[in-house]
């Protein structure tokens, strides 16, 4: 019953969303009716400790405890980098940084090509920032307006900023480590003699698909308005182009890259960079009343991220939450336990498993976090080496999540440039299925 409940909430789901009702609104509901019916079913508490008193009820402390989790965590990074974005925009920095960017770049004469190769970097900025929405967020303050400035259209860039940090790469990523500990494996060896290998393929699949899905799509859209003119109509002087960078300075600085004993995450850096740009100027202007009174600038696009981004994030938590607690994610590990299959089809079982339930719940990490632990007793099974079996499982998580509207890295990055997140993945899905695909074959081939 609980299954047949869940795949009739995950339908109308879909189908509410498709239709175009608010998103926020539908997942809240599924997700309030899935974890009613885990109760009404199961029994299963809705909170393990400090609810309400009533199982019923909980539903309501679930979601207040949502909401604490995210705005204090991954909401604040989204909101103070979209301000920063938007305050650099006010100043005309970001125009800066794209005349400066746009010279050289011009010279390559494909825009295209550009905007692949950002994809690269940004998996190579991964290994040193892990956060997936941190780094999305901080591209899109950097990399975004060069590419469109470059003739690409919105919804390309940020479909390829979404994806820089699908695949997880490096002893930083979480689910790496977990990978690595789960094989007994040492993190490290784990990434240089497994991630490594299999990660040039992927990456390159990754980009030229990226290349070719977005010009063919960008070409549909039959472009008419040009890109967007940025900043104040004054000029600023050139060092403007240096201050979007300050952030990534900062956190590259302040990172193992470096060495460095002192850390700074994503938020602080942000706080700092703001900072000093205020300072910047407010002595250029010689006017710190007004400059300091911009600040409500700042505080004015924390709060339009909130009503639009975080709360899409809250939601696709809850409905993900309600999956887990009606029993869909333990019916499925317990249909790959008695599945009875050989090596490579058992890989290709838990990896798809793994997959479908990262598009579903918008996260690589809950999906992973659950399927891990099983992963070694069913290599054993099959005489299977179990990194050969996790790695896959691993990357195919954050490859996954790529392709779900609900994820925070897509909503964070559709937020900022203001498209839809629905229509995001709609560009991301090609370069993610060719990408896992290329996982899977490069791993066979390698080391199965």
């Amino acid at each position: 019953m609980n299954f047949i409940v869940a795949i009739l909430v995950i339908v109308a789901v879909g189908y509410l969303i498709v239709k175009k009702y608010y998103a926020q609104g539908v997942l809240l509901l599924g997700g309030a009716i899935l974890l009613l019916a885990a109760v009404v079913f199961n029994g299963t508490p809705i909170l393990a400790k400090g609810g309400t008193g009533s199982l019923y009820l909980d539903v309501f402390a679930q979601l207040k405890a949502n909401f604490i989790k995210t705005t204090g965590s991954l909401g604040i990074a989204i909101m103070i980098v979209s301000a920063f974005a938007k305050y650099m925009d006010h100043i005309g920095a970001s125009k800066a940084l794209v005349k400066v960017a746009i010279k050289p770049l011009q010279k390559l004469n494909s825009p295209y090509i550009v905007l692949a190769l950002s994809y690269v970097v940004g998996q190579i900025l991964n290994v040193f920032i892990p956060s997936a929405s941190g780094l999305g967020v901080l591209l899109m303050v950097t990399v975004y307006p060069i590419v469109v400035s470059l003739g690409v259209s919105p919804l390309a860039a940020t479909a390829v900023i979404g994806t820089s940090a699908c695949l997880d790469l490096g002893p930083a990523s979480g689910n790496a480590v977990l990978a690595s500990k789960t094989a007994e494996m040492d993190a490290a060896l784990y990434f240089v003699d497994y991630q490594i290998p299999v990660a040039i393929v992927t990456v390159i699949v990754i980009t030229v698909i990226h290349y070719f899905v977005n010009k063919a799509m960008d070409k549909k859209m039959d472009l008419v308005e040009k890109a967007k003119e940025m900043g104040t109509e004054g000029k600023v002087p050139g060092f403007y182009a240096f201050l979007p960078i300050i952030p990534l300075i900062i956190i590259l600085m302040f990172s193992p890259l470096t060495g460095s004993s002192i850390k700074v995450d994503v938020v602080e850096a942000m706080f700092m960079s703001i900072g000093l740009s205020m300072l910047i100027e407010g002595i250029r202007r010689k006017a710190f009343k007004s400059t300091l009174a911009e600040l409500k600038i700042v505080f004015t696009a924390m709060g339009s991220q909130f009503a639009n981004v975080i709360t899409l994030i809250v939601a696709g938590e809850f409905f993900a939450l309600g999956l887990t607690k009606i029993g869909v994610i333990s019916a499925l590990i317990d249909s790959t336990k008695s599945a009875g299959l050989g090596p490579q089809p058992m890989i290709l079982v838990m990896t798809a498993i793994i997959a479908i339930s990262s598009i579903l719940m918008g996260s690589g990490n809950a999906p992973f976090f659950a399927f891990a632990a099983l992963a070694p007793a069913v290599a054993a099974s099959v005489d299977l080496n179990p990194i050969v079996m996790l790695m896959p499982m691993q990357l195919a998580a954050g490859i996954a999540r790529s392709i779900s509207p609900i994820t925070a890295v897509i909503v964070a990055v559709a937020g900022i440039s203001g498209v839809s997140p629905f229509d995001v993945v709609k560009r991301t899905a090609a370069p993610m299925i060719g990408g896992l695909l290329a996982v899977l074959i490069t791993n066979m081939i390698l080391f199965g």
